[in-house]
């Protein structure tokens, strides 16, 4: 069974339902990377938790175990 995915890109993007998928792609336009993200319902998640992604492209969340996977390299335009 593969985790299902969710592509987040730019600041007009709808409303997610925090803790939903598994696996979110993001840019650089959404560092730094917190989680759950501001686009994210919250009433019903965890206490926000900063991820350090930058360096290795990847990162999981401690409280729900989302994967979020940096879709650019930092310096590059997205």
């Amino acid at each position: 069974m593969s985790e299902q995915t969710n592509s987040i890109v730019g600041s007009g993007r709808k409303t997610l339902q925090a803790n939903a998928v598994r696996r979110y792609e993001i840019t650089t336009s959404d560092l730094p990377l917190h989680c759950p993200m501001d686009n994210m319902s919250q009433w019903d998640s965890h206490p926000r938790v900063f991820l350090p992604i930058e360096d290795s492209g990847e990162a999981r969340c401690p409280y729900c175990s989302a994967l979020y996977i940096l879709k650019d390299k930092i310096g590059e335009a997205s």
